[in-house]
This record gives C-alpha cells, sequence and structure tokens, in this order.
C-alpha cells in the first residue's frame, strides 16, 4: 500500500527524488568531477616531483612513474581527506570553495573562475537602522 501512495492515476509520480539530480559517486566518495580535479592536481604535483629527479638521475623513466604515484596516492590519500570535508555539505561546496579561495588569493583570476558574482565583503552585519 505505501508504495502506491505516490502514484497517481495517471501513472505519473506526485514527488520528485532527492537525489535525482546529484552526480554519481565514483571512487572513494568522489563524483567524476572531484576525481578529475583530485588527478589532476596530483599528477601535477608528481611531475613536478619527477621532472627534476629525472634530470638529477639521468634518467627519463622517473617523471611517467612519480605521475602514476602521485596519482595513486592522491586518489586515495587526497580522496579520503576531500570525503571527510565534504560530508554533510551542499553537493556545490567543493566548487564555491575552489572558486572561493582562487578569487581571494589571485585576483587577477577571478573573472575567469566568475569569482566577481560571489559576495566576498568582510565586516560586521547590523540588522538595526541606524539613530538619526
Amino acid at each position: 500500500m505505501s508504495e502506491h501512495q505516490h502514484i497517481r492515476a495517471d501513472g505519473t509520480v506526485s514527488f520528485l527524488p532527492h537525489r535525482l539530480n546529484r552526480h554519481p559517486v565514483v571512487v572513494r566518495g568522489l563524483t567524476a568531477d572531484e576525481l578529475w580535479i583530485c588527478c589532476g592536481l596530483s599528477g601535477a604535483v608528481g611531475l613536478l616531483t619527477g621532472a627534476p629527479l629525472s634530470w638529477v638521475f639521468s634518467t627519463i623513466a622517473l617523471a611517467p612513474t612519480f605521475i602514476v604515484v602521485g596519482i595513486a596516492l592522491g586518489v586515495f590519500v587526497g580522496g579520503g581527506i576531500l570525503r571527510r570535508k565534504k560530508r554533510g555539505r551542499p553537493d556545490t561546496w567543493l566548487y564555491r570553495q575552489l572558486q572561493w579561495r582562487i578569487t581571494i588569493s589571485y585576483p587577477l583570476l577571478a573573472g575567469w573562475v566568475r569569482g566577481h558574482a560571489l559576495v566576498t565583503r568582510t565586516g560586521y552585519w547590523t540588522i538595526r537602522r541606524a539613530v538619526q
């Protein structure tokens, strides 16, 4: 009986499922977009670590090895950290957090990430009218 209470006479449902428009979880609690961000950043760190070492030790194989190791560590360690940070927050929290940090730290890049649309005012908020 309870499974049919949301079905109307014409066969449509009378509610919108809560998780219908959410991105599916792919790996370790990360969505596909978050996984790409995590892989890209950790791969860049692996490249920045492996390139000088491959030059010092005169072997080119260290650069791609460090990239692969960096991505693996980034997904498993960084994914776990990001999953704990995201817990209980809205779906767009990560993107707004990155947008805000780029806007505050690098004002010249704010136009590229639409940071000018964010409210970045600091100060005290008042709700009373000024007495004149």
